[in-house]
């Protein structure tokens, strides 16, 4: 079980993570939860309605991270093969797109760091030090999102666009003062890959 995931039986994913990787996994969630911010309604949450029928942004985030993480839905308009015309059309569809789903997308990435911070400060150590996470099935789920909005998030600060990207990474030297985050970053993609197997039927 070190270092990757397992499947409980009945269900759900354990894995055992040391009191550094529970530390790293809770502060990376926390810088997760401040990037994507408290959502609409934050200002008044006495009026449920209005968090039912705010409508979210209909232009694209300048961070680049939160473009990985809640990007076009119609591709990058100036990326796309076409006129200027359809460009312009994709632009305005994502536009739509964006302002009534944005918000819900936010609030199930803010659901699930919520769950990845929960569930590590509920871990009862163990004597040697760090402890054992047993998830359920609902827990593993919301895992499973929280470890690749992270890997999004990190990906898109190391300027990750492709496989290729991720082969040179494996290649940096030790004293690249990107290492830390590709090691992060690369560590990560073990847990999700592990979570991913434990859910498959």
């Amino acid at each position: 079980m070190p270092g990757h995931f397992e499947p409980l039986p009945g269900g759900g994913a354990a894995v055992a993570l040391d009191d550094v990787e529970i530390s790293i996994i809770r502060s990376l969630a926390v810088q997760l939860l401040e990037l994507i911010g408290p959502g609409p309604g934050a200002e008044a949450p006495d009026d449920p309605l209005a968090e039912l029928f705010a409508e979210g942004p209909s232009e694209p985030p300048a961070d680049p991270v939160l473009r990985r993480l809640f990007p076009d839905a119609y591709g990058d308009p100036g990326q796309a093969p076409g006129s200027p015309a359809e460009a312009e059309e994709r632009r305005a569809h994502s536009a739509e797109f964006r302002r009534f789903t944005e918000n819900d997308l936010r609030a199930g990435k803010r659901d699930s760091a919520l769950a990845v911070i929960r569930t590590l400060d509920e871990l009862a150590p163990v004597d040697e030090g760090g402890a054992v996470l047993e998830l359920s099935p609902e827990e593993s789920r919301q895992w499973l999102g929280a470890l690749n909005d992270l890997r999004l998030a990190i990906g898109a600060r190391l300027e990750i666009t492709d496989d290729d990207d991720t082969d040179l990474l494996y290649r940096l030297p030790e004293e690249d003062p990107r290492k830390p985050m590709v090691l992060a970053y690369l560590w990560l993609g073990g847990l999700q890959e592990t979570l991913v197997t434990t859910l498959m039927p």
